[in-house]
C-alpha cells in the first residue's frame, strides 16, 4: 500500500532540507565526470549557504590533483559569508531590479516598530499575488506561512495558532497561497476548508486536486465577530456595514436591528476594516476581528455579534512534503476518488470503511471540471446524462494503520481514480478566537 501515499523526491539545492550539515549530500561514484563536476559545484554552493547562515567563513578547499575540479570547487566571489543573501555582481548592480531594491531595504532597515495608533498610516505588507516571482526574506523567523487576506484576517490568527512564532505572509487569493508554497516562497500555507455555519469552501477543495501539495495538519478556530468603526462614531450613525458575505450572514440577527443600515459584501473581513480606515468613512462599519480593530485604529462598537456562538472554521495546513503517519496519536486521512456510474457503487465505496470500523468525519462531492457530464446511450431507452462527481472523504485513521491500508486497497479495486491528499494529526487543542 505504499503507492497510496504519494511522495515527491527531495529537491537538491535547498538548504532547508539539509541545514548547516552537508553530510546528507554525497557524490555517487557511478556518475559520469560531467555529472560529478556538477555535484561538486552544488556541494560548494551549499557550503557557502550554510556558512552564511552561521556567520562563519568556510574552510579553504582541499587540494586535489585534478586542476579542473579545483577550478569548479573554488569558492564563488559573489557570495558573502557575513550575510544570508547573495551579493549582486557588478552587472546586476548597474541595473538593479525592483525586487532586489526592496530586498536590500528590508535587510538593511528591518521591520519598522511603531505604536498601535500609528499602525493606520503604516504601509502594511502587500498581499502576495500570483504575479510575484520572489519575496524578500525577513530574518528572525524560521518558518514562513502563507494565508489568504490582509493582516488581521481570521486566517492570520489560524496561521499563528498552527505555527506559533511564524512569519505570516498575506496572499491576495487562495491560488496565490498554493503557488507560494510550490515556488518555495513560503514553507507552509494555512487555508480554510469548512465552517460550522457556512459549510465547505468549495474553491479550496478544487485547488487541492489541482495542486500537488500535501495536507500535514489541521487547526480549528472559533470565530468571534465584532462591529468596528472609526473612533468617535456611534452605531446610530452607521448607514452601511461591509464585510465578507459569510460574516454578514453569520451576524444577520444583530445587523438587522441597525435601522437604515445596508449591508455590502467585500472579499474579506480584515480588508473591510482596512478600507474604512484608509478612506476615513465615518458612516460605514465593518464586521471583523478585534485584532483588525487594533491594526487599523478602529473602535469596537459591539463585541460578539455572531448569531451562533458555536461558529468554528476548520483550516488545513499544507506543505510540499507529507508528514510520516504514526499510530501513537489520533490521525486523520483525507482522500479524493471517483467512481463508475451504477447502482450501489457509492454504497460499496463507503462500506470499505464501515467493514473495518473506520469513522468518516467528512464527505464532500464536487463535479469534475474536465468531464462534467457523462452520456450513456441506450438504444432501447434513449440517451441519459449524468453528472460526474469527485468524492472527498476524511476518516479517522492513520495511513500507518493496517485498517486504513486495507480499506484503500479495497476501494482501489473499483475506483477509477484515487489519491491520498494527506494523513495528518488531528487538532485536539482547545478552540480559541
Amino acid at each position: 500500500m505504499q503507492a497510496l501515499v504519494p511522495t515527491k523526491p527531495m529537491a537538491l539545492g535547498f538548504t532547508s532540507h539539509f541545514g548547516p550539515s552537508l553530510s546528507a549530500l554525497f557524490l555517487p561514484l557511478s556518475l559520469t565526470p560531467s555529472l560529478c563536476l556538477m555535484f561538486l559545484k552544488l556541494r560548494n554552493d551549499l557550503q557557502w549557504r550554510a556558512c552564511s547562515n552561521h556567520n562563519s567563513r568556510p574552510p579553504p578547499p582541499a587540494p586535489a590533483s585534478n586542476s579542473l575540479i579545483q577550478q569548479i570547487t573554488e569558492p564563488q566571489k559573489t557570495w558573502q559569508p557575513s550575510s544570508g543573501v547573495p551579493k549582486l555582481t557588478k552587472v546586476e548592480q548597474q541595473k538593479p531590479s525592483q525586487s532586489s531594491s526592496s530586498l536590500q531595504t528590508v535587510n538593511d532597515s528591518g521591520p519598522p516598530r511603531v505604536s498601535t495608533k500609528d499602525l493606520v498610516s503604516l504601509q502594511l505588507p502587500r498581499p502576495l499575488s500570483t504575479m510575484d516571482l520572489a519575496l524578500p526574506p525577513r530574518h528572525g523567523s524560521d518558518l514562513r506561512v502563507a494565508y489568504q487576506g490582509v493582516p488581521g484576517a481570521y486566517s492570520e490568527a489560524a496561521a499563528a495558532k498552527a505555527y506559533p512564532q511564524c512569519e505570516a505572509v498575506p496572499c491576495e487569493q487562495f491560488d496565490a497561497a498554493f503557488q507560494a508554497v510550490e515556488l518555495w516562497l513560503v514553507d507552509r500555507a494555512v487555508l480554510p476548508i469548512e465552517n460550522s455555519l457556512g459549510g465547505s469552501i468549495h474553491r479550496n477543495y478544487d485547488l487541492l486536486l489541482r495542486h500537488r501539495l500535501h495536507i500535514v495538519g489541521e487547526v480549528q478556530l472559533a470565530i468571534h465577530h465584532c462591529l468596528l468603526a472609526l473612533p468617535g462614531v456611534k452605531k446610530e450613525q452607521l448607514r452601511r456595514v461591509v464585510s465578507h458575505p459569510q460574516a454578514l450572514a453569520q451576524c444577520e440577527h444583530t445587523l438587522s436591528k441597525l435601522e437604515g443600515c445596508v449591508r455590502e459584501a467585500v472579499d474579506d473581513t480584515a480588508g473591510a476594516a482596512q478600507f474604512i480606515s484608509a478612506h476615513n468613512l465615518r458612516d460605514t462599519g465593518a464586521v471583523a476581528s478585534a485584532r483588525a480593530a487594533e491594526i487599523y485604529g478602529l473602535e469596537i462598537l459591539m463585541d460578539g455579534i455572531q448569531d451562533d456562538c458555536d461558529n468554528v472554521t476548520r483550516f488545513l495546513m499544507l506543505a510540499r512534503e507529507p508528514v510520516i503517519p504514526r499510530n501513537d496519536r489520533p490521525f486523520k486521512t483525507s482522500i479524493v476518488f471517483t467512481l463508475e456510474e451504477g447502482p450501489g457503487v457509492l454504497f460499496r465505496a463507503l462500506a470499505v470503511f464501515s467493514l473495518r470500523n473506520i469513522n468518516l468525519t467528512k464527505i464532500e462531492s464536487r463535479p469534475q471540471r474536465k468531464r462534467p457530464l457523462r452520456i450513456v446511450d441506450d438504444s432501447n431507452n434513449g440517451t441519459a446524462k449524468y453528472f460526474d462527481y469527485l468524492f472527498y472523504i476524511d476518516f479517522e485513521a492513520s495511513m500507518a494503520d493496517s485498517r486504513a491500508q486495507n480499506a484503500l486497497g479495497h476501494l482501489q479495486e473499483f475506483a477509477i481514480f484515487l489519491r491520498v491528499l494527506g494523513s495528518y494529526p488531528m487538532d485536539m487543542s482547545p478552540m480559541r478566537a
